[in-house]
């Protein structure tokens, strides 16, 4: 779903959600060797419907017994999502304080670049049976 918000919530049901249990089915019917599924950093304060939807079909990967990575970014900076630059001072401060540096770094802003990187990573390098790639991973990129 483009431009996630609360007001879609039943949206990421009807459609993300969907969308990534015919893709898990499919995949599994197939014997895929490695499923990548983009996700959302979770917890989060905010966007409840969204992280719901997307742990929803984390699950269903997880019970399906794919190979999986699962990269979950919380916001991705680039063209038309430009305005979150202005909050980069305050994650700096943010991840500076013992309180909130957790909560700071697992839902931290990323570069398309960063996480392009994290996805061509998670193509080339298959795991075991599972990853979780979060934004302190993706940053790395």
């Amino acid at each position: 779903m483009p431009h996630p918000s609360p007001r879609k919530a039943q949206q990421f049901i009807d459609i993300d959600l969907r969308s990534a249990r015919e893709s898990i089915a499919a995949a599994r019917e197939q014997s895929i060797a490695h499923f990548v599924y983009v996700s959302v950093a979770q917890p989060a304060p905010a966007m409840v419907a969204y992280q719901a939807a997307r742990r929803q079909a984390e699950d269903a990967l997880a019970a399906a017994g794919l190979t999986r990575t699962i990269v979950r970014p919380w916001y991705v900076l680039g063209p038309g999502h430009r305005w979150p630059y202005v909050l980069l001072p305050v994650y700096a401060v943010l991840e500076a304080l013992p309180s909130t540096r957790d909560s700071a770094r697992r839902l931290g802003l990323v570069t398309r670049p960063q996480m392009i990187a994290a996805l061509v990573d998670a193509v080339e390098h298959p795991p075991a049976v599972d990853r979780l790639v979060e934004v302190p991973e993706i940053k790395l990129r």
